[in-house]
């Protein structure tokens, strides 16, 4: 800053000409300087100030807006929230394979209470517990008379019920749109679809999550608002998949099972048409999860992805289909079936005496344990197991549910050549139908793994080869055997030409110590037409006891099978398959000269 002096020479100089005191002239510039930077205080105080009450005008006025918006507000439930939060309550449809509607939207509302508005809390009390038969009057009473200012009545309302509480004209009793999630078919595919929730909620508006199944395996999918109203095609056909529940409901009824599965799959795309649990559940009003036991016996449990069973015999096709394949025997080469087969101090016996040599292909349809062995000891563990493997039988499947992917497939720590035996006929290492089903579709489209997918797919990609067209055929005409010739005589099905194979595994008990003696996993593994496969069915029966004759019967020829047959019967023609006469074998001609 430029300081003026106070005693200037120039001013000095003329006032000594004129005769006057110089001191004068410095009293004059000091009072001057003290003037001037007085001036400049007062005006810095005074924008100061003016600063000092912009701000306090500011945020009186903040507040004050605030503490208005506040007092005419509705109260909502205090919940965390973070900038630029905002419920995402739309949620797309979920269709079938033909476009019709397995979940969607309907709009309805919350009911919730702001007690320090109500009037008359006692009658308000009444008349809802008259609406709602499942509240309790004294607890309402008990909320609406303490220091709440609001709480959850109903999280979701018909609009009956609406109008009946309307009508009740409290006006502390109030209303917030809701969104919720309605599976207009009830239990119809309940454990492919799974269920919805309600997630982060106001008094306005309420997320939709999807909490098992496709739900939750699409969850983001199914919210995400960049999609629009395009819907989720699933591969299930709702007219088949209802068949299909009808029929393993009352065949689960019939052989007295606690409990039962189906999976419909086609062989070339691995889309699943049907899949069926049994118990199940209706997702509209999805049942808690138990808390105690075991969780195979919830409804909640879906048997056809999570059951991981012994499945027998079953397995005996990929035996002989794997011996055929590496050139270790042909349908007609001799196995010997001559027992008990003994390794250490096991015993592997068969279920009748079939003498001491079987054919390939009868070791199949009579379902020999002692033959399969055989052909496993020359197979050998670690060809065994690349031939499962490229079958998928040692991942969880990777359909689309949130389930299949704790269903990994329980394989022996130690794999022994005991081991390899008793795994060629289906023991000793547990799968899923699921599973099952996707190794059998390998063997019906002429040898190419199949992805098991719960979505319709369009142009597929044909899947590695894991065996040979010939091996394929080879085992097919086996499989069509066991049921025209062998075990699985009640699952034949005019015009349809249903092969397949049958597998009886004994129970294990829950602590892993043994198997029941009288339960039983019964399984019927079938593809149809055999001659043409383009479906292949495998239905499970948890526990089944046959009583018609003189002696309970649990093995799958008598449960499984017959359940498997008429279902087969059932979708066929749902499917489009028209009943037609077998082909077959042309007779030899021998030629001869005169």
């Amino acid at each position: 800053m430029t300081r003026t002096p106070l005693r200037p020479l120039a001013s000095i100089l003329r006032a000594r000409a004129v005769g006057e005191s110089p001191d004068s002239i410095e009293r004059a510039n000091l009072r001057a300087r003290h003037e001037e930077m007085r001036s400049k205080g007062r005006a810095r105080a005074e924008g100061r100030l003016l600063i000092m009450a912009v701000l306090f005008t500011g945020a009186f006025i903040t507040v004050g807006t605030r503490m208005g918006m506040v007092s005419v507000s509705e109260a909502s439930e205090p919940r965390t929230s973070y900038a630029g939060s905002r419920i995402q309550a739309e949620r797309a449809d979920i269709v079938d394979r033909h476009g019709r509607i397995l979940a969607t939207n309907l709009e309805t509302h919350a009911l919730y209470a702001q007690p320090h508005h109500m009037i008359d809390k006692a009658r308000a009390a009444k008349e809802l517990v008259a609406i709602f038969p499942d509240l309790d009057e004294e607890r309402l009473i008990k909320d609406f008379t303490g220091k709440r200012k609001f709480l959850w009545i109903k999280k979701k309302i018909s609009p009956e019920q609406q109008q009946a509480v309307h009508d009740i004209g409290e006006p502390g009793l109030l209303f917030g749109r809701r969104e919720m999630r309605l599976y207009p078919n009830g239990r119809l595919a309940a454990h492919v679809l799974g269920g919805a929730s309600f997630g982060k909620e106001d008094v306005h508006d309420a997320e939709l999550i999807g909490v098992a199944g496709v739900e939750k395996y699409f969850d983001a999918e199914l919210r995400d608002p960049l999609n629009g109203d395009k819907a989720l095609t699933l591969s299930i056909d709702l007219t088949v998949q209802a068949a299909a529940e009808r029929v393993l409901w009352g065949g689960m009824k019939l052989m007295n099972a606690k409990g039962a599965s189906s999976v419909l799959m086609d062989v070339q795309t691995g889309e699943v048409i049907s899949m069926v649990s049994l118990p199940d559940f209706d997702p509209n009003n999805r049942p808690r999860p138990p808390v105690q036991g075991q969780a195979a016996d919830s409804p909640l449990f879906n048997r056809a992805v999570q059951g991981l069973y012994e499945l027998g015999s079953t397995f005996k096709i990929f035996t002989a289909a794997q011996s055929m394949e590496l050139g270790l025997a042909a349908p007609e080469t001799m196995i010997d079936t001559k027992g008990p087969l003994r390794w250490g101090k096991f015993r592997i016996r068969d279920f009748r005496n079939y003498g001491a040599q079987l054919t390939l292909t009868k070791v199949i349809v009579k379902s020999s344990n002692i033959g399969t062995a055989r052909i496993a000891q020359v197979i050998g563990a670690a060809r065994q197991q690349d031939f499962l493997r490229n079958l998928g039988f040692f991942e969880p499947t990777p359909v689309e549910v949130v389930e299949a992917r704790g269903a990994q497939p329980l394989l022996p720590k130690n794999w022994s050549e005991l081991s390899t035996m008793t795994i060629s006929y289906g023991h000793g290492m547990s799968a899923s139908p699921l599973h099952l089903a996707a190794g059998y579709a390998a063997i019906a489209n002429g040898g190419t793994k199949v992805t098991p997918t719960l979505l319709k797919q369009g142009d597929v990609e044909v899947g590695p080869r894991v065996m040979s067209a010939e091996s394929a055929e080879a085992a097919r005409t086996m499989l069509r055997k066991v049921v025209s010739e062998g075990t699985a005589s009640f699952g034949e099905v005019p015009g349809y030409a249903v092969g397949g194979k049958t597998g009886t595994a004994d129970k294990p008990k829950e602590n892993g110590r043994g198997y029941y003696e009288d339960k039983v996993i019964a399984t019927f593994a079938a593809m149809f037409p055999t001659h043409d496969p383009e479906y292949v069915l495998i239905l499970s029966l948890d526990e089944p006891v046959e009583t018609s004759g003189d002696e309970p019967r649990r093995t799958a020829g008598w449960t499984a099978v017959p359940v498997a047959a008429e279902m087969i019967a059932r979708v066929a023609p749902l499917l489009g398959l028209r009943p037609e006469v077998e082909p077959a074998e042309l007779a030899d001609i021998t030629l001869t000269s005169n």
